[in-house]
This record gives C-alpha cells, sequence and structure tokens, in this order.
C-alpha cells in the first residue's frame, strides 16, 4: 500500500483503481525507443500482469532511446532483458516475455484476456496485424509512433468514439510503401511513450477522457501539440 500511495491518495484512482491496476493485463508489442518506457510506467504503477512481445535484440544504437537496457545487454534479446529489469523494478507483478515477432498467426493467443494492448512497434505491417486483431477482439489498442521530433499517440477500439486503426491508416498497400526516416531524438519517444502509458492507465483505471477516436501529434521542435478528431 505504501508502494502505490501517491497515486492512491488520487480521487481518480483510489484503493478501487489500484485494484483494477493489480488485477489487468496489459500487451505490449515490441520493447523499444515507445514499448521501454511504456513499460517502466506501467510496471512502477503496478499493472498485475505485463506482456512483452519482442524478436529482436539490443544493438549499441538502440541505447540512445530504449532506455530499460544498458552497455552490458548488447546482443541479448530484449524480451527477456526487458523482462528482468522490470521485475526488478517491481517484484509484485507478473512480467511475461515472448521472443517472437507479431504476426497474424501469434497476435491473437499473445493478446487473449488482456485489457489493453500498446503499440510500441516501428512498422506499419505489424500495427495493421495488432488493430485489426484488436478491433475484431474488441480490445483497447494505445497507438503510438514517432519519427525524428514528432510523436502521435490514438486509442483505437474504445468508448465512446471507437474508430479503429483503419480509420487512421485506410490505405494499407499505399502507407507499406511508405519508409519513414529512421533519425528520432529520445526524449521524443519518451514524451509519445508517456502519453501512451498514461492512455492504458486511465482506460484500467476508468478515469479522465481518453483520446478514443482522437489523433495526439506532438512536435518536440516547437512544443507544438494537437488534438484532431478520426473520420
Amino acid at each position: 500500500m505504501t508502494r502505490y500511495s501517491r497515486q492512491r491518495m488520487l480521487a481518480e484512482v483510489g484503493d478501487e483503481g489500484q485494484r483494477r491496476l493489480s488485477g489487468a493485463r496489459v500487451l505490449i508489442v515490441g520493447v523499444g525507443g515507445l514499448g521501454s518506457p511504456v513499460a517502466l510506467y506501467l510496471a512502477a504503477a503496478g499493472v498485475g500482469t505485463i506482456v512483452l512481445a519482442d524478436d529482436d535484440t539490443v544493438s549499441l544504437d538502440n541505447l540512445q532511446r530504449q532506455i530499460l537496457y544498458t552497455e552490458a545487454d548488447v546482443a541479448a534479446p530484449k524480451a527477456d532483458t526487458a523482462a528482468r529489469r522490470l521485475h526488478a523494478l517491481n517484484s509484485g507483478i507478473t512480467v511475461e516475455a515472448h521472443a517472437v515477432r507479431v504476426d497474424a498467426a501469434n497476435i491473437r493467443s499473445l493478446a487473449a484476456g488482456c485489457d489493453v494492448v500498446v503499440d510500441g512497434c516501428d512498422n506499419f505491417a505489424t500495427r495493421y496485424i495488432v488493430g485489426d486483431a484488436t478491433a475484431a477482439m474488441g480490445i483497447p489498442y494505445v497507438y503510438g509512433a514517432i519519427c525524428e521530433f514528432e510523436g502521435q499517440v490514438a486509442v483505437f477500439n474504445c468508448q465512446p468514439r471507437p474508430r479503429a486503426y483503419r480509420d487512421l491508416w485506410p490505405d494499407q498497400a499505399a502507407t507499406e510503401q511508405y519508409v519513414a526516416p529512421k533519425g528520432v531524438m529520445g526524449p521524443t519517444a519518451a514524451f509519445t511513450a508517456a502519453v501512451q502509458a498514461s492512455e492504458t492507465l486511465k482506460i484500467i483505471c476508468g478515469y479522465g477522457e481518453t483520446l478514443a477516436g482522437r489523433l495526439w501529434s506532438a512536435d518536440m521542435r516547437t512544443m507544438q501539440t494537437f488534438i484532431s478528431e478520426l473520420p
């Protein structure tokens, strides 16, 4: 009870909200620039079960933004390494590590029983797979993406505006041909991931107004933020 006292004292959370967090199950697809901060915040908040899915290994150029890892972790599997770090942060939660690439064959089994699925991946193909599966399963999907100094977040499959990922990017063939720049500033990932974590906690605890059916965008060069309605 002492561990979570600073959030339990909030009227929007309280003991009931903390019980919801403890009983929640969240899948994070990709434990990289976005997935790392999201996982840390959810573990710290006491989300009872965090499921990690990532088939990649840690590389030296990850460390500029993927804050779950250290130099000693280079070449180690991200999912297993992240799980150990999260358990060290909070031994009272369960962390399941799956060193697999999320695809159409495994997404439903990974997402089964989850209250929220969080997007930490870095490609459109995986997002369409996750978006389609979560829409069919009725699971809220917290989308996030970053590029250079810009980030965006949306919540799909969630009331009161239950839009789907394809409402944001309807033309899959054209979208997957786009190659985004690879450069990104580390704090852009952290800022965007913090919004994703906040939306996840709001969905679980049931407070506030989520980004359901809306797209939040931010430019870290100017600190301008925008929220637009999805069609």
